[in-house]
């Protein structure tokens, strides 16, 4: 699940990927495994590139990328669909 995180709390943060996880799995109509990269346990003083860095490299095991809503408004977000686009993962983009 790639998602916009700049400015939002941790609750926000998980709230929006409950959200998208269960469009994710209507949408593919069945369960859904995340790919967990929320990353709480990040390095202090960790930059938005090492984020993106950490996040590129989980995309590369993905089968499908989600965009949550706002994904096109985050450059770490846009880099990353690219991304998945280039290399052949299937893109859920939510604009909802």
């Amino acid at each position: 699940i790639s998602q916009p995180m700049r400015g939002k709390t941790d609750e926000e943060i998980l709230e929006t990927r409950e959200k998208a996880i269960k469009k994710a799995e209507k949408q593919v109509g069945e369960p859904v495994e995340v790919i967990d990269s929320f990353f709480q346990s990040a390095p202090v003083g960790a930059k938005p590139l090492w984020f993106l860095g950490k996040s590129l490299e989980l995309l590369s095991s993905a089968d499908i990328a989600y965009f949550a809503k706002g994904w096109e408004e985050a450059r770490g977000c846009k880099i990353e669909n690219t991304c998945a686009v280039e290399y052949g993962i299937t893109v859920i983009e939510d604009y909802e």
